[in-house]
C-alpha cells in the first residue's frame, strides 16, 4: 500500500521519535550508526575531506548531538526547523572529488536521504537486538513520523520510501549494492580498537581513563559487529563465529534484563526527560 506524502513535521514531546531515538540503549549502537552512514561513497568522501572529527572528537559529538536533538524539537518547533535549515546551508559547500576520481556532493538526495534513513533503521534495530521488536502499529507510526522528518530537512516527497516495506526494501538494496569499505569507514574501524581519548576536562592521568573506558568500547565494538548485516561485516573484513553470535546473544538477553528493572525517566536519554516539561509548558 502506498501511503500518502508525508507533511513535513518537527516531533515533540510524546512522539514516537522521542521514545526510541532517546532510548538508552542506541548509544551501543551508534558506531554501527556511523559505519552505515559512512560506507555510503558520498558520506564517507566528504568526512574524510570535511570533518574536523579526528581534531576535535569530543567536539565533534556535542556538537553532533546538540544538532539532532535541536532536530528532534527539544528547543521547540521553530528552532528545530532553523536547524535544519543550517544544515542544508552548511552542507552546499561540502563537495570535492573522492579518492577513486568520483565527484561528489553533500548534499546528492541519495547520500543526504541514506543518513537519515540509518537513524530510523537504527532506532528499529536497537529494539529488535536489544530489546522488544516494535509492534506493526509502532513501527509504522515511528515511520511517519521519521517521513515527515525527512521533508523538514528538506528531502523531496520523490526521494523517500512509501512505506515501511519500500524503506526494507530500499535499505537492503543499499546495503547489498553501494554501500563499500572505503577510507572513512577503515580509519573508523581503527579507532575503534581503542578508547575515545579522554574528554578535555579530565583531571586524572589518561591511563585511568583508558582502564575504565577499555570494557564499554570492548563491548561496543562487538555490539557494533553483531548487529551489522552480514554481507557488510564481511565486506569491512570484521570477523564474527558462532561463539561471538552466542555472547551477542547473552548480552542482549541482559541488555533486556536492566531495561525492565529500570524507572521510566531513565530509559531515555537525560536531554529528552529536560525538554519534555520545557516544551509542554511552551
Amino acid at each position: 500500500m502506498t501511503s500518502a506524502a508525508p507533511t513535513a513535521a518537527i516531533p515533540g514531546p510524546g512522539s514516537l521519535t522521542w521514545r526510541y531515538l532517546g532510548d538508552w540503549r542506541l548509544p551501543l549502537i551508534s558506531r554501527r550508526v556511523l559505519l552505515l552512514q559512512v560506507a555510503h561513497p558520498v558520506v564517507g568522501a566528504g568526512v574524510a575531506d570535511h570533518s574536523d572529527f579526528l581534531q576535535d572528537r569530543w567536539g565533534r559529538l556535542r556538537r553532533t548531538s546538540r544538532s539532532l536533538f535541536a532536530v528532534l524539537g527539544h528547543n521547540g518547533t521553530e528552532a528545530g526547523l532553523a536547524e535544519a535549515m543550517r544544515l542544508r546551508e552548511l552542507h552546499k559547500s561540502i563537495k570535492g572529488v573522492d579518492s577513486s576520481g568520483r565527484r561528489y556532493h553533500a548534499l546528492n538526495p541519495e547520500a543526504y536521504l541514506w543518513v537519515h534513513a540509518t537513524l530510523f533503521e537504527g532506532a528499529v534495530e536497537v529494539q529488535r537486538q536489544l530489546g522488544r521488536p516494535l509492534t506493526d502499529a509502532r513501527l509504522q507510526g515511528l515511520y511517519e513520523e521519521w517521513r515527515g522528518l525527512a521533508g523538514v530537512l528538506g528531502i523531496t516527497d520523490r526521494h523517500i520510501p512509501a512505506s515501511v516495506g519500500d524503506f526494507e526494501s530500499y535499505f537492503a538494496d543499499m546495503v547489498d549494492n553501494h554501500l563499500e569499505c572505503n577510507d572513512t569507514v577503515r580509519l573508523l574501524l581503527r579507532l575503534d580498537r581503542r578508547p575515545f581519548p579522554p574528554p578535555p576536562s579530565w583531571p586524572l592521568p589518561a591511563a585511568i581513563w583508558t582502564g575504565l573506558a577499555t570494557p564499554p568500547t570492548d563491548l561496543i565494538r562487538m555490539i557494533t559487529a553483531g548487529t551489522l548485516p552480514p554481507v557488510l561485516r564481511e565486506r569491512f573484513g570484521l570477523p564474527w563465529t558462532s561463539a561471538d553470535e552466542r555472547r551477542l546473544r547473552r548480552l542482549a538477553a541482559v541488555i533486556r534484563t536492566i531495561d525492565r528493572t529500570l524507572p521510566d525517566r531513565f530509559r531515555t536519554f537525560p536531554t529528552h526527560n529536560l525538554a519534555a516539561p520545557r516544551q509542554a509548558r511552551s
